[in-house]
């Protein structure tokens, strides 16, 4: 058993020719939040602010559908969600429709430890926001050139399109909010154990490009992209309405503890049946220290290491 620690920046259809750049832009930010975990476990800081503190780095990063890099709903705005939870107590905090706040998994951590509830969202969670003095900047802070391009080629199509997709041609529509399309996705999330087995999972998203005002995915929903127990902590990405239909992080907890099926196991078993190929890829590591990161997308942007010296970035 020793600390172990893992990071995704987004599941989907990756293509094998990803321009040069954008790939090394991403594999350095996945290395530089990776070594801020890793240090972070070194210095004896606990799962829950390990996973708080990589979720806010990959926030503040323009390239990743959270925080900064939010997509754009069908009015142009962001709408940030996020979620954090802690294996041993199964506390939970979560937020959704987020317009001014820099770091959301920071508010979802204090929604769990300042309130009586789990989960704010829209003008209540804003409110807190200002209430807790957390960092807020004007929503236009969250508007890059990148998603209004975006936002621009997803109208034109007609439809609600997934973070990362490649640029569709002017003469094709597609059904709106079709979200069954080729696509790539684009939330953050990480999870972490230490030496001792205490676990914690975060999540954090802007959503999908176009999508309509209110609407609210899997990031925050406990049990569907975010999720830790004594077992396990698992971080989803992908589609999101599938997602939920499948439960995806709870069922792998679900088959460790009443199946004993071992992290790999679980994760694969959850990834090949719980939802549509396509649709989903997951980070998780066990109490025992294992990490599994499957997903049946093209691609998943993602890092991990162990404190036996284990260390990788990948994207197929």
């Amino acid at each position: 058993m020793g600390w172990a620690i893992a990071l995704h920046g987004g599941a989907g259809d990756i293509p094998l020719n990803l321009p040069q750049h954008e790939k090394e832009g991403r594999e350095t930010a996945l290395q530089h939040c990776l070594d801020i975990g890793v240090t972070a476990l070194k210095a004896a800081h606990s799962p829950l602010d390990v996973v708080e503190l990589v979720v806010r780095e990959l926030e503040n990063h323009p390239l990743f559908n959270a925080g900064r890099g939010s997509v754009l709903n069908t009015e142009g705005n962001v709408e940030m969600e996020a979620c954090i939870m802690d294996g041993n107590t199964k506390k939970c905090g979560a937020v959704s429709g987020l317009k001014t706040v820099v770091n959301a998994v920071s508010l979802a951590r204090l929604v769990m430890e300042k309130t009586p509830h789990i989960y704010l969202g829209f003008e209540g969670a804003e409110a807190f926001a200002k209430e807790q003095g957390v960092e807020t900047q004007e929503p236009s802070h969250f508007i890059t050139p990148a998603n209004i391009e975006r936002l621009k080629q997803a109208k034109e199509a007609n439809r609600v399109q997934l973070d990362y997709t490649q640029p569709i041609q002017n003469d094709v529509k597609i059904e709106t909010h079709n979200v069954n399309g080729d696509s790539q996705l684009g939330t953050v999330g990480c999870v972490a154990v230490d030496g001792d087995g205490n676990l914690a999972a975060a999540t954090s998203t802007g959503g999908f490009v176009n999508k309509m005002v209110g609407r609210i995915g899997d990031t925050p929903i406990i049990g569907a992209g975010t999720y830790a127990n004594t077992f396990c902590a698992v971080s989803a990405t992908g589609k999101g309405e599938d997602i939920i239909r499948g439960t995806i992080a709870r069922d792998v907890a679900a088959l460790m503890e009443y199946k004993h099926l071992s992290l790999k196991e679980a994760t694969a078993y959850v990834v090949e049946n719980g939802a549509p190929q396509g649709s989903v890829g997951l980070i998780a590591v066990s109490a025992a220290g294992e990490i599994a990161m499957p997903f049946n997308t093209t691609g998943m942007f993602r890092a991990s290491a162990t404190q036996d010296g284990y260390s990788q970035i990948a994207i197929h």
